[in-house]
Order: structure tokens, then C-alpha cells, then sequence
């Protein structure tokens, strides 16, 4: 279906939540997302307000920022040759290659925000190489 905020939002509910309960338990954490219309909905705003989740504060067209394109990026190289059918299968070769990113990759990605902060900085906004 089309992700509009309801959707976003209950997808935030029955997957988020949980999957931040079992990371983090009672430990504070900032949820990172992008601009993304149902993102940024006063609905959605509300929900993370309400849930008391801090959202961290997300410059507009940033995707240097964010290390969940790069894991995109490895989904759709691994994904390269693969020909699924339908969207059934489609789906579940996403979901068997998004699998098989290392925790090691993960830890990487996570590691260089540093570099991608500071090529940022240094391009004053600009596309960088991430």
C-alpha cells in the first residue's frame, strides 16, 4: 500500500516500538528518519510526541546523512541479478538479502557518519561522495 502517515504510524507501532524495547529497553535513543511526507505529518509529529520517542532534527535533502540508503545500496548490488515474479517474491528476496547484511557492514555504515558529517560540513551542504 501507499505509505501515508496512518500507515508510517502503525508501522511505528507494531515493528518500531518493539524492535526499540529489545535494543534499548529503558535506555534513552533518538529515532532518525528523513523528510519523507508521512515523516514529517503533524499526525506523525504528534504520535512520536505522544510515545515520548525524541526524533532527532533533520536538515532537508540530507540523504549524505543517512546510512539506511547505503544499506539500500547493498540491497539493490546483491539484488542485481535476481528476477522475482511477483510482488511476493519480491518482498521476500528483499527480505532474505536485507538478511544477509553483516552486522560487521552495519557497524561500518554506522562508523563513518563521522566522515560523512565532516564531508558535509566541508562541501557546505553540497552532494558528497556518500
Amino acid at each position: 500500500s501507499k505509505v501515508n502517515a496512518a500507515v508510517y504510524q502503525d508501522v511505528l507501532e507494531h515493528f518500531m516500538l518493539p524492535a526499540a524495547d529489545q535494543l534499548y529497553g529503558d535506555a534513552d535513543f533518538i529515532f532518525q528518519q528523513d523528510l519523507a511526507p508521512a515523516h514529517s505529518a503533524k499526525a506523525t509529529s504528534t504520535w512520536f510526541k505522544d510515545n515520548d520517542i525524541p526524533v532527532l532534527n533533520w536538515p532537508a535533502n540530507s540523504p549524505d546523512l543517512n546510512s539506511i540508503e547505503n544499506r539500500w545500496g547493498i540491497v539493490k548490488r546483491k539484488m542485481r541479478y535476481a528476477r522475482p515474479n511477483n510482488a511476493e517474491e519480491l518482498k521476500a528476496t528483499i527480505r532474505a538479502t536485507w538478511a544477509l547484511i553483516t552486522p560487521e557492514q552495519g557497524h561500518r555504515l554506522i562508523n563513518s557518519m563521522p566522515r560523512r558529517i565532516a564531508a558535509v560540513i566541508q562541501a557546505k551542504g553540497a552532494p558528497t561522495k556518500y
